[in-house]
């Protein structure tokens, strides 16, 4: 869903037949129904650092939070969290983009999350 969105310009999850690594991911995944990704997943949206904090001000299931990895699905802008101490063309070296969001996802139903993120 989140590579069709028009909102959002890249997706990075191993799972992914676009992805670099899809099939070391394929390869590796624990049986044939698995995706080869995980719950963890990244993306750039489309504009800016504030069209980054407005999407994430926006979600109403997944919440915003600096650690990831809870039951419950949690997203973050390392721009303006995790890495906000870091100068941008630092951050920009490292590939952490104004715009790149990290997504945990939990438990919630996948729809949920869906039309949560659309």
């Amino acid at each position: 869903m989140l590579e069709k969105h028009p909102k959002v310009v890249k997706v990075l999850y191993p799972g992914l037949p676009s992805h670099p690594d899809y099939k070391i991911a394929i390869k590796n995944r624990s049986n044939n129904k698995a995706s080869g990704g995980s719950g963890m997943l990244a993306f750039y949206i489309k504009g800016d650092i504030k069209k980054t904090n407005k999407f994430l001000s926006s979600l109403k299931v997944v919440t915003l939070a600096e650690s990831l990895g809870g039951v419950e699905s949690l997203i973050e802008s390392p721009a303006l969290m995790t890495h906000g101490s870091v100068p941008a063309e630092k951050r920009k070296e490292l590939g952490i983009d104004d715009n790149f969001v990290r997504l945990s996802t939990g438990i919630e139903e996948v729809e949920d999350l869906i039309a949560d993120l659309k």
